[in-house]
């Protein structure tokens, strides 16, 4: 039972789902909306100064954050809208905002091959 908590199994492969920190937002990507984007790594490391546990990626899913500041988040929700993602589609953010009880993990459901 504990590794149905803990593992994503695909065709494939298996995966870890990402924990994901309270108190701030967290963007998440689809890997491959991400990979056809154009987005650069460095340059969002650099912009919003991440730590290397700040950009994670763990199968067909990207980790951003946490995030801090709200106009921050916008913005980078207006960068990822510019670069032909589409929100929900291909992103979303989870707000962070949860008791430090609760404890939130995430992986990608979809399994398949990239679109």
């Amino acid at each position: 039972m504990v590794e149905s908590y803990t593992q994503v199994h695909t065709e494939s492969q298996t995966t870890m789902p990402l924990s994901v920190p309270g108190g701030a937002p967290t963007l998440f990507i689809r890997r491959s909306a991400y990979e056809r984007s154009g987005l650069d790594r460095a340059s969002i490391d650099a912009r919003l100064g991440l730590t290397p546990d700040e950009f994670r990626v763990e199968g067909t899913l990207i980790a951003i954050g946490p995030i801090a500041g709200e106009e921050t988040l916008t913005d980078i929700i207006g960068e990822l809208e510019s670069s032909g993602l589409t929100y929900f589609d291909d992103f979303f953010e989870l707000s962070g905002n949860w008791p430090d009880w609760l404890r939130l993990f995430c992986a990608a459901a979809d399994g398949g091959p990239p679109r």
